[in-house]
């Protein structure tokens, strides 16, 4: 196990040498940002040429919803060491009940069987909340996936719900924490196989490949080009992570918070500045592509 740990330290710094800063996009990206009522951060990495932009790439956020990436990681552990099955059954109990109205798995009947593959699929698709406490604490708890975390040498990305010790920092960012910079390079631990095995990594990237929530920075990249993508949302932060995996491919990593608008409309600030960014990027790597957004359903 130590030798792992050591060769994910490894290829996080490797990942980080020789990065050069990406002047032209930078600007582009500064431009855009200025004037954001709250507090944004970006990281962006261009994997074909290994150039990275950043935007308080370092600051601590709230994740909301995008604690579910390292959730997933504890669950898929749990599956490794043969504690879980991927397929297996379980039970829903009424105790397990979290969100009437918008979780699907609260509309369950005490005594109904799921199975964690369906919590695994609601978890990361529709962000069902209730799916993702189950998990959580099928996972071993925060406390466990925060070991996991620590042990890949992230050291500001945490599980605070839930989680004894993290009452303080629950306070102050709610579910979970991270930085756009390292959920970026977790983003990429990921898509190179480094998590767990391969097979665990390209499962967990077929997960975040299936978004119901699609109305942000998804929505600007074409429907034919794979992402693994994955939103959080909550009235004053709203944030996004995805890995676009065209011809160009890149990771972007969107976080915002102490936002001044807190509307839950298509035209809230924070939704209209990560479609901006996310059209941005897409076509400053793609510069010959002909594809446009169209007009979306809300």
């Amino acid at each position: 196990m130590k030798t792992a740990f050591t060769s994910i330290f490894f290829i996080l710094a490797l990942s980080s040498f020789g990065q050069n800063i990406d002047k032209k996009l930078q600007k582009k990206i500064d431009h855009l940002a200025a004037g954001f009522h709250g507090t944004i951060g970006i990281y962006v990495h261009d994997l074909k040429k290994n150039k990275i932009s950043l935007l308080n790439a370092d600051t601590i956020f709230p994740t909301a919803s995008i604690v579910k990436i390292p959730i997933l990681i504890g669950i898929m552990h749990k599956i490794n060491d043969g504690a879980l099955s991927y397929h297996q059954p379980v039970t829903y109990t009424d105790s397990l009940f979290y969100d009437e109205g918008e979780d699907i798995l609260a509309s369950f009947k005490s005594g109904e069987k799921i199975t964690i593959s369906k919590l695994l699929m609601l978890m990361m698709s529709t962000s069902d909340n209730t799916a993702s406490l189950w998990l959580q604490g099928l996972s071993g708890t925060g406390r466990t996936i925060n070991s996991y975390l620590d042990s890949l040498g992230l050291k500001d990305t945490r599980v605070n719900s839930r989680t004894p010790g993290r009452e303080e920092a629950r306070e102050q960012f709610g579910w979970g924490q991270s930085s756009p910079r390292e959920m970026g390079q977790l983003m990429k631990l990921i898509i190179d196989n480094q998590i767990i095995s391969p097979q665990i990594s390209e499962r967990m990237l077929r997960l975040m490949g299936r978004q119901y929530w699609d109305e942000e920075a998804l929505s600007q990249i074409p429907p034919d080009v794979f992402v693994a993508d994955k939103t959080g949302a909550v009235n004053k932060s709203r944030n996004e992570i995805m890995f676009v995996n065209g011809e160009h491919p890149y990771i972007f990593s969107i976080f915002t918070k102490n936002n001044t608008d807190e509307t839950w409309e298509a035209n809230n600030e924070a939704w209209v500045l990560i479609r901006k960014v996310s059209a941005l990027l897409w076509n400053y790597f793609n510069p010959r592509s002909n594809w446009k957004p169209g007009v979306e359903l809300r």
